[in-house]
Parts: C-alpha cells; structure tokens; sequence
C-alpha cells in the first residue's frame, strides 16, 4: 500500500484540525468529504435522513440550499454566502438562545463543491441585542413624531392613556381605558412578532420588551410604532404590580431588517413560512394554550406523487407547483393562520383558536383548491392533489412533537386511504379504542 505523501498527509492534518466544518460535495450533494467539525454540527441535523448527501441532511432546516445549488446556473463561483441555518430550536427554551450556522456554499466545477459551516450563534444573539439597543437609543435622538405612554394593570387591563395617544392612534381615551392592551394594539402575529400577552409576560421576566411593528389609526391608515413595555415594581419587591407602555411614533429606517427578517423567517422558493418559524410560533401557541386553554390545531399537507412530477416534467415544474400551492393555500386561510414548508413537499398550517371540527373544514377547503389547481407541465396542464392530515393539541399534544407526529399519522392514513383526501387523528384513536 502507497504511503501519502507529507504533503497530502499534512493537507488531511489540516483538514481534521480546522475548526470550521468543511464538507466537499459533487454535483449530486453526496457527501465526499466531512471533517469532523462539520460532523458535530451535521449529524445531530440528520436524524434519520440519508448521511451521505449534504442536501437530505439539511432538508429539515434549509431546504432552499438544494435549490440555490440547482438554479446556479454557473458551474463555478459562490452558490450561497453566509447563509443562515436555525438549528437546535429546543435550546432557546429557558433562555439560551437558538443555535444558528452560517454555511458557505462554493461550486468548484459542475461536479464539485465545498461547503463550510461556522456556528454564529452568539454573533446572531448579538445582533439582535445591539439592534433593539440602537433603534430604541437612535429614536431618542431623531425622527420621533410623538410620544404616548398607556398604564397597564398588573392583568393586562388599560388603566389610563396620556393625550398623545389619541394623536397617534385616533382612538379615544375613554374608549381604550378598562380594555384588554391587546383588544387597543395591531399585532402582526403572521410575521413572528410577540402579541401583547406575550409582551407583558417577557418584559415581567426581564423588566421590560422592546419590539416595533405597524400600528394602525382609526382612519385607516397606520405607522410604524416602536413599543417598550416595562413591569413597574410593587414598593417592598411584592413582585410586579403593573406595566408603562411606551409608543413612539417613529419615521421608519429603510435598510436591511426587512430582508433580514424575510431571510429568517420564510423559505427562500415559496415564501412560505420556514421551519424554524413555524416551531417558534407552534410553541408560541403551546404555551398560550397551557396558561388558559386556548385550543389549536395542525394541519399537514404532502403532495400525492410529488416524485413522479419531478422524474416526468423536471425540477423546474415541480417548483412552480409548490408555488402555486402555497399561493393557493394562503389565498384560503385567515389572517391569524401560519402556513409553512417544513421540508420537499410536505407542509404545514397552524391554526389557533381553531378545534378539530373546524380544522376539518378548513382543511377540507385546502384539498379542493390544491386539486382545482392547474401547472403548466410537459404536454400541457398538470393537475395534482394533496393529502391533508389533522389533529389539535387535546388530542394529538401535549407537546408540539407530538401533535406533529399526530397529524403526520392522519396524513399518512389519508394516503393509505386513495390519497386526496382529508384525514383526522382523533377519528383513528377512536377506531383504535373500539
């Protein structure tokens, strides 16, 4: 056997020492490559997904990365630079906060590419500190136009209001004093920011919340509205005894948050809502639903046959079909509901305040859009159906893994079932009990 040379054995010392996750790839995604920096991160990504293709690996948490990789049209140069991975969602339970990997992604030639993998989590952390701190500081010193400050009881009531804030929102002070913050302030919970109950709890953990979002006036129109909640103290440290809601009417900066937020938060081919955020907002909800009982629930969708439109009309169309699904499943659901890609062509819709019953119909109204839908494939239109699995959290929880996997055991009756069909969890338990 040929002994490597001290160079090649140097390059392989190197290779094993670096401490950034190197991965070398060909033109397929299989893995030819992997140091052992990258295997700390990857593996624990994998679970059982295929181990020797880098795309099956990260298809739970990137899966734009395969499509970035097959648009590039080059067959060399930088396919993905500094792209943001959110991983390990469970360690920003408790405080920590989530872990993030930054991939790099480099095609050498048409057969060959090598990917990189740094762990950025504190540099992400913060980011995001810093960025509260300066637009809140920044605020102070230029393009406020008013000022409202609201006194909020202990449980959430408003107590009083100071006379700018029916400048800024056009609601009276009468009208707003003994309602619920949240029944007062727009939130955009679609796009991740914390509603008011939220709010009020962080900021009685922390001491206060910052956040920033369109606030809307009773004329119609809206502004863009920074927020600060702060707990106020019960003299003696008897705990909180209140909350100062501060509202700043604010010229908003144009830069990169929005992009940034995109990035994070929807999947680069549909627009959908991408994994992560859809677990943060499940577990959003599951907490909701714990403190008072509010009901969700989780509806999965896959696309029956969804390989077969790639092997017989091409990557490209199989694209534009879960576009044009996303686009016709939003199109159906309400304002409050959250439609996401976890993955290929599987999908999901949370639904809060929605029972099972409800959730049915619903569901039953997503079938039928996707299977009145029409792509333009090879030979002319290309019609396709879904199968819809159900569950809400009373039957399918308690935790948001297993109403998951509870809605994954209807959809996938649904396709034992002749596919095209909606299927419910609760309605196999009690076949199962009978």
């Amino acid at each position: 056997m040929e002994m490597p040379s001290a160079e090649a054995q140097g390059l392989m010392e190197f290779l094993y020492a670096c401490p950034v996750g190197l991965v070398e790839i060909d033109g397929a995604g299989t893995v030819t490559m992997m140091n052992p920096h990258a295997m700390k991160h990857l593996l624990p990504m994998a679970g059982d997904r295929d181990m020797t293709n880098l795309f099956s690996i990260l298809e739970g948490c990137a899966p734009e990365l395969r499509n970035l990789f097959d648009a590039h049209e080059s067959g060399r140069g930088t396919v993905a630079d500094g792209l943001r991975i959110m991983v390990d969602l469970g360690r920003g339970r408790g405080g920590s906060d989530p872990k993030v990997l930054s991939c790099t992604l480099v095609r050498m030639r048409p057969d060959r590419a090598i990917a990189t993998f740094v762990d950025i989590t504190q540099q992400v952390a913060q980011e995001r500190r810093l960025r509260q701190a300066e637009t809140w500081f920044a605020s102070l010193l230029d393009g406020i136009n008013d000022y409202a400050i609201l006194t909020i009881s202990a449980d959430g009531w408003i107590e009083a209001a100071n006379a700018s804030f029916p400048r800024q929102t056009g609601m009276a002070v009468e009208h707003v004093v003994g309602r619920y913050l949240d029944e007062v302030l727009t939130i955009d919970a679609q796009s991740g920011e914390l509603l008011c109950g939220d709010q009020l709890r962080l900021a009685e953990r922390d001491g206060w919340c910052l956040t920033e979002g369109w606030q809307a006036r009773t004329d119609g129109g809206r502004y863009w509205c920074q927020r600060l909640v702060a707990a106020r103290v019960a003299e003696g440290d008897a705990g909180v005894s209140g909350f100062t809601v501060v509202l700043r009417d604010v010229v908003r900066q144009q830069g990169d948050s929005d992009e940034l937020r995109r990035m994070l938060t929807r999947d680069h081919l549909t627009g959908a809502a991408n994994r992560a955020h859809f677990y943060r907002i499940a577990e959003r909800e599951q907490q909701r639903w714990e403190a008072d009982g509010r009901p969700f629930s989780l509806v999965m969708i896959d696309v029956d046959h969804f390989k077969a439109v790639n092997d017989v009309h091409g990557h490209p169309v199989g694209d534009r079909l879960l576009r044009a699904l996303t686009e016709a499943c939003q199109a159906t659901l309400r304002p409050g509901d959250l439609f996401a890609r976890l993955g290929g062509e599987e999908f999901a819709v949370l639904l809060p305040n929605t029972d099972i019953g409800r959730a049915m119909l619903l569901a039953e109204r997503l079938r039928a859009q996707v299977a009145a839908m029409r792509i333009d494939g090879q030979g002319g239109p290309l019609a396709v159906t879904a199968s819809l699995g159900c569950a809400d959290i009373h039957h399918g929880g308690p935790t948001i893994e297993a109403l998951v996997a509870a809605a994954d055991s209807a959809l996938y009756a649904a396709k034992r079932g002749g596919r095209n069909r909606v299927s419910r969890y609760a309605a196999l338990m009690e076949v199962g009990a009978a």
